[in-house]
């Protein structure tokens, strides 16, 4: 077995245009900030533990879901509602700084996703792989990298998502150095109390690792446990304690059936936090056009 350094220290391919196969091998070591990630965030335990450890990691981690599920799922991977570019960037911006990766990588890799669900062509399937894989190792592959650009053409006119898809790793260190740098500000410090390495354990290291598989959780979680209001051709399920920690992308049996709508609580009683938001939004005109959940897709449903 050879070793090529270039495959290390070199960029990574922008895109697959023919992927092969599902199947890889987990790349530890171009793995390792994922992983230092996690082992960091249990440093958060050697410090105090304040109340304002808690607030600062639920607002870091609430802004970060909602771009995640409203921008990265149902407007960049589905065209659920229209916006402004000014809007989507900064949305884009926002979540990328979760560190899942770029927006066309994310809305790439999820379209695929809907094509091929649940069979031997869908990476993160719990059925066609383990629950494990289909949970967070898919997400450290080779075969994982790369974006799938031809997947993306209509997103790949925006120059400036284009960079922040190649250098996604500028939002997240950005983030990680407000929340150490904040307690130097006066107010900050005077209202919390909190120290550089407080403030960078909760503002940012146990939220992301909180947001990574709250996310993944969709993937694995969501096509094992729940209901099912709806005949779909994979095993997509409702799960309403996954809706309520990933703001409501545990209705996920209804996404599956009819992915176009801006909302995936189709019902009375399934909360979906993200709607309620892109409602809020929509009201000061920074987001428009939601498209809803029609009629028939409702008279489709199990009594």
């Amino acid at each position: 077995m050879s070793f090529s350094l270039s495959k290390w220290v070199c960029p990574p391919p922008e895109t697959y245009e023919g992927p092969e196969g599902t199947e890889g091998k987990v790349e530890w070591f171009r793995c390792l900030p994922y992983i230092v990630i996690h082992l960091t965030a249990l440093a958060a335990f050697f410090y105090p533990v304040t109340l304002w450890c808690l607030i600062i990691a639920l607002i870091s981690y609430s802004m970060r879901m909602f771009s995640i599920t409203a921008f990265y799922h149902r407007y960049f991977s589905h065209r659920t509602f229209k916006t402004s570019r000014v809007v989507q960037f900064i949305g884009a911006f926002i979540a990328c700084s979760s560190g899942q990766r770029g927006p066309l990588w994310w809305a790439a890799h999820h379209r695929r996703h809907h094509r091929h669900s649940d069979t031997e062509e869908d990476v993160h399937s719990p059925h066609s792989k383990s629950f494990i894989w289909s949970h967070t190792l898919w997400f450290m592959t080779e075969y994982s990298v790369p974006t799938f650009l031809k997947e993306v053409r209509d997103l790949v006119k925006f120059k400036e998502l284009v960079f922040l898809n190649r250098y996604d790793w500028i939002p997240l260190v950005m983030l990680g150095m407000a929340c150490y740098f904040a307690p130097e500000i006066p107010f900050f410090s005077e209202l919390t109390g909190l120290s550089n390495m407080q403030s960078l354990l909760w503002g940012f290291f146990v939220p992301t690792i909180l947001l990574y598989h709250a996310t993944f959780a969709v993937n694995s979680i969501n096509h094992l446990f729940g209901s099912r209001k709806f005949d779909t051709k994979d095993e997509s399920r409702n799960n309403w304690f996954i809706a309520l920690i990933a703001f409501g992308e545990g209705w996920h049996n209804n996404h599956h059936f009819y992915p176009a709508s801006a909302r995936q609580g189709f019902f009375k009683g399934e909360f979906d936090i993200t709607y309620y938001g892109l409602k809020f939004l929509s009201f000061f005109g920074l987001v428009h056009s939601l498209r809803p959940v029609p009629a028939w897709v409702k008279s489709k449903a199990k009594s």
